[in-house]
């Protein structure tokens, strides 16, 4: 296993050594997305493969919403695909450019990372969008993707390379890991430092926390979603009620779902049971702290220690009463995981105040924690979305699949 996976870190690296053009990338993509809709009945056959062997394992139901493929779902990837191919090329940019007193003049110029490693669970749409992300940035790929979506990433990385084929260009810009046994990932994580430039996990809690620990290549990633949507006082009902919603039930399975509403005590009873009555219509189960159970007329259960912080990736929600925005972005920023959090008021003041001072990587005014989406951001799609400190932050897009270099152009001067 470890010559093997050796081997696959040489020739990402050696792929590497074809320089493309902006046009070359643009011909792979464009052939990529063809051959998905030629295909797209042979992928959903083989995401079925995947589907079946999910229900025999008793997987989750959004673990399995997550995995599931169809012909509106493919659309949606090869619309992505074209949306990349139409992006300005990230690569060999001038980010800045300046002069010195003694005549030097300096450039900031963008280039590729170099090879990135990908390790990810459930959503095959996830090799389509890094497989492409990652070539148009000019970096080569190696794909480990979960075991339940195994003949779905298959198929779809195989067409590819294919594209790459047909192009006459180095397949191995893009792999795709068959290897099963499961020290691959422990291998791919401590063993392959010579190849491997970046470590980005896209997945559940577990799988980013192990990839933290072990990994002795740089990562990109994020722990969980665990979104927070806050009404402020000087929220309008409607509004309210349309936006937590779409926060919470559009898609609960996805990291951008909102996990957590805070609820200034000083709105209407009238205002609390309208906004909890739409989600619980919705089928939306609520837990609660006592100041709103004792003000929610319909069904809800007691909050406890554990529910703060849980990213639920159902129809669960957590809702909690705070005296004042001060409170609510205390709280935020206690149980939050810096991923995305909203405030709903049409006071500018208290909408300033939240989007400073929250450390969410992504701070939302008045709309839906669910655009927290490279697609959304206008990226393209993303590699998934980064909660470090450390840049890239938010949406993991094209842009920020570059890295860049000091270019110096002088006349001879010397250092004194």
């Amino acid at each position: 296993m470890q010559k093997r996976m050796t081997n696959i870190g040489k020739r990402a690296f050696n792929a590497l050594s074809f320089k493309l053009n902006t046009k070359q990338k643009n011909k792979v993509l464009i052939n990529f997305a063809k051959l998905l809709k030629l295909n797209s009945t042979k992928i959903i056959r083989e995401n079925q493969k995947d589907i079946a062997n999910a229900k025999l394992k008793n997987l989750k139901e959004n673990m399995i919403r997550r995995l599931e493929l169809n012909k509106k779902s493919i659309e949606q990837i090869i619309k992505s695909v074209i949306e990349i191919s139409n992006l300005s090329d990230p690569v060999n940019s001038t980010l800045s450019k300046w002069s010195r007193p003694n005549g030097l003049i300096i450039k900031k110029v963008s280039i590729p990372i170099g090879v990135i490693g990908i390790i990810y669970e459930s959503r095959p749409n996830v090799t389509a969008d890094v497989s492409c992300l990652c070539f148009k940035a000019g970096n080569s790929v190696i794909l480990k993707g979960g075991s339940e979506a195994f003949y779905s990433n298959k198929i779809i990385s195989s067409l590819f390379r294919e594209a790459l084929q047909k192009n006459k260009i180095n397949k191995n810009y893009v792999q795709f890991l068959q290897i099963k046994n499961r020290k691959v990932v422990n291998f791919l994580l401590t063993g392959m430092r010579n190849y491997v430039d970046v470590i980005i996990p896209r997945g559940g809690k577990n799988l980013v926390k192990t990839v933290k620990k072990y990994s002795n290549i740089p990562v990109i990633g994020h722990l969980e979603g665990v979104c927070h949507t806050y009404i402020d006082k000087y929220a309008k009902l409607n509004m309210s009620k349309k936006i937590v919603n779409n926060a919470k039930m559009r898609n609960t399975s996805i990291c951008g779902a909102t996990e957590t509403l805070l609820v200034h005590k000083q709105l209407s009873k009238e205002f609390l049971n309208s906004v909890l009555n739409s989600l619980q219509a919705k089928g939306c189960k609520i837990f609660a702290d006592n100041e709103i159970r004792k003000t929610f007329k319909g069904k809800c259960f007691k909050s406890n220690k554990n529910i703060w912080g849980k990213e639920f990736l159902s129809n669960k929600i957590a809702v909690k009463s705070v005296k004042n925005i001060s409170e609510a972005i205390r709280h935020v920023n206690k149980f939050g995981t810096m991923h995305t959090d909203a405030i709903i008021t049409s006071n500018k003041n208290n909408a300033s105040m939240f989007l400073k001072n929250v450390k969410s990587a992504i701070a939302i005014h008045n709309s839906s924690t669910q655009f927290a989406d490279g697609s959304e951001f206008g990226f393209g799609g993303e590699v998934g979305i980064s909660t470090n400190k450390l840049p890239p932050r938010g949406p993991v897009g094209l842009n920020q699949l570059v890295s860049y270099k000091y270019v110096i152009l002088g006349k001879g001067q010397i250092r004194k």
